[in-house]
């Protein structure tokens, strides 16, 4: 999972997110797949109906769940809060008795006689409001949407599961209007058209319950476009509810970005097919909130504004996605018995969310540098950004503690360190690699070595694998591995800067054009709505250089009004802008109004910086290089 925390941010500082042939509960090797039903075409209130018709069981009471947490969210979502009208019903089509046991769990007596369960699914996306129906509200990639044009079918949140037949076969029938766009990357069993050619049911085979949590769909009128990346075939599916951005025009930037990544990955297996669900958000009162994304084992399901210009669409695309593609190493191809053996309903987690989103997030911006989409300057940047966010969290605790208990206070609410300093423990495991090894093996060739040993059907055991990797490469990674990731002693960054010929140091450093050091150089007025610059613009040497005080009120950029309403939208354009691009800005100062009308240049401040260490050796030159382009 990845959330864009930089709208969060600004938000922030500105506003001071039936058949009858039946299988058996006890009789697995006949295992006839589960019967399950959605009709999109009979939606009443955003509700969809289902159906469940589980085949015959021989024990006599059994529990239907939805599940409490699903993979790759490490939070509480109660997927059951959003169930409506559970019934039960025997052969004889009677309603049976049902017991609600708890938030996600139904139970049902006389067992023997069920024929099917019915109930309507209330989607997550129209109440992410604070509160929600209930305690929990998912995180937006991992939630639904039920609406007339859009269906984002995350199917957690629609299908349960039995718990005597977690590991049954299903059958998924998926009802809609026939001028729906479909797109699902669960294997499809055929499709047939109603009477009067208005609908269509779409079916669909998931080999047990983990696969149906795996593979998202989306319906409605969307925009598709399907290409090749190397033998791997990428599905993007777009919805922009105001046609403001499409497939078509995101395509040229993850096509770079895939082939970028496949080629940074080498020879490691992947998958054969990669879908891209885009949901783009309207900002209306019941659109999502939660901006981000969260990883299947091939897909990803994004959530984004649908106001953000289209370089910063494309960057925060490259930044989600490329996050969640790298998870085919990790959880994919290296995973713990916690994640194989996921329990949805009573979870537990991994030690190593260093590995899982820290070593993911870690390879999401060294494959840039490395492939030359970023230069040297930007990747030190964004470690650097690392490493001051990590200093704002408790960075004397232990990753491998905190990542076990990553439900529990006090250790939740450092989850979000996991993308700061799980991606530096990532970058210090790497540098170790490179020296020990005179530059021929990192971490890419260790998760590679780990793959090959373990692979997807294979878990590792959680409490051996750090022994495993000690034993797999070298003795400094048990001393660091003993003292930072198991033991709770801050990390030193300037010793691995160091062993490349780099440092830490204050001086003239690149920065953005709104965000300096981690923080904004704008602030907003609640009494008059207005967005202006802080003291901070004295120090950008962009905005400086061309007149910018503090006080500065910010009318119009590139003739968008600004405003308190739409500054995070707007302010998300200005975080992307690049050298060379033409703007023009109207600045409102004591009453007269000043315009800014240039070309972006390269912007500079003073403070802190990873730089190039002047007395660098030849060796120190040539480990960075290992480690920059492998």
């Amino acid at each position: 999972m990845k959330t864009r925390t930089l709208i969060a941010l600004f938000a922030g500082i500105l506003l001071a997110s039936c058949s009858t042939t039946k299988t058996t509960a006890n009789d697995l090797a006949i295992n006839l797949p589960i019967e399950t039903a959605i009709h999109l075409d009979k939606v009443v209130d955003d509700k969809a109906p289902v159906t469940i018709n589980p085949g015959r069981f021989t024990v006599e009471t059994v529990t239907y769940r939805m599940p409490k947490v699903v993979q790759g969210t490490y939070a509480v979502s109660n997927f059951g809060s959003y169930i409506d009208d559970f019934k039960a019903f025997d052969y004889q089509g009677n309603e049976m008795p049902v017991t609600k046991a708890d938030t996600n769990s139904w139970t049902i007596a006389n067992a023997t006689q069920l024929d099917k369960i019915t109930y309507w699914v209330n989607d997550t996306f129209d109440i992410e409001t604070e509160g929600g129906i209930g305690k929990e509200v998912p995180f937006s990639p991992a939630g639904t949407n039920i609406e007339p044009e859009n269906y984002v079918l995350n199917l957690h949140g629609f299908i349960g599961y039995f718990d005597v037949l977690k590991n049954n076969q299903y059958k998924l029938d998926v009802t809609a209007s026939s001028d729906f766009v479909r797109t699902s990357a669960l294997q499809k069993m055929g499709s047939q058209l109603s009477e009067d050619g208005k609908n269509k049911t779409s079916s669909y085979f998931a080999p047990r319950y983990f696969d149906i949590t795996d593979n998202p769909m989306m319906y409605g009128n969307l925009d598709v476009e399907e290409f090749m990346v190397g033998d791997i075939k990428i599905v993007l599916s777009v919805y922009s509810p105001n046609k403001v951005h499409s497939a078509k025009s995101l395509k040229e930037t993850i096509y770079n970005m895939m082939k970028a990544q496949i080629a940074f990955l080498g020879d490691i297996d992947t998958t054969p097919r990669y879908d891209i669900y885009l949901y783009l958000s309207d900002g209306e009162e019941t659109s999502p909130k939660g901006f981000g994304a969260l990883e299947h084992h091939t897909s990803t399901v994004a959530v984004m504004p649908e106001a953000m210009p289209k370089e910063a669409l494309e960057e925060g695309m490259i930044d989600l996605v490329s996050h969640e593609f790298f998870h085919i190493v990790t959880p994919l191809s290296v995973h713990s018995e916690d994640v194989h053996y996921f329990d949805y309903n009573n979870p537990t987690f991994s030690k190593h969310l260093w590995m899982y989103e820290g070593v993911t997030e870690y390879f999401a911006s060294l494959f840039q540098v490395s492939e030359g989409l970023v230069d040297e300057a930007a990747f030190y940047n964004k470690l650097m950004d690392k490493i001051q966010a990590a200093s704002q969290m408790d960075d004397a605790m232990s990753f491998t503690i905190m990542s076990e208990n990553v439900l529990k206070a006090p250790y939740k609410d450092q989850y979000l360190n996991v993308y700061h300093k799980g991606a530096l423990i990532g970058m210090c495991i790497d540098i170790l690699m490179r020296e020990e090894s005179q530059g021929n093996r990192g971490i890419l060739s260790l998760m590679k070595e780990l793959s090959n040993k373990y692979g997807k059907n294979k878990p590792f055991e959680d409490d051996k694998l750090i022994d495993e990797i000690v034993a797999m490469t070298y003795p400094s990674l048990r001393e660091f591995f003993d003292d930072h990731v198991i033991g709770d002693l801050p990390i030193n960054y300037t010793t691995f800067f160091d062993k490349v010929g780099l440092e830490i140091g204050e001086g003239k450093v690149e920065t953005n054009y709104i965000l300096m050091n981690g923080a904004p150089i704008v602030s907003g007025d609640g009494q008059t709505g207005t967005i202006f610059f802080t003291d901070m613009v004295l120090e950008n040497s962009f905005w400086a250089e061309h007149g910018a005080k503090p006080n500065d009120v910010i009318k119009s950029i590139n003739g968008t009004s600004v405003s308190l309403q739409n500054a995070n939208n707007v302010l998300e354009g200005v975080f992307s802008w690049k050298p060379g691009k033409e703007i023009e800005v109207v600045l409102n100062r004591a009453g007269e109004d000043i315009v800014i009308k240039t070309k972006t240049t390269k912007t500079f401040t003073i403070g802190q910086g990873i730089m190039h260490k002047e007395d660098a050796t030849d060796a120190q030159k040539a480990l960075r290089e290992a480690w920059l382009k492998g």
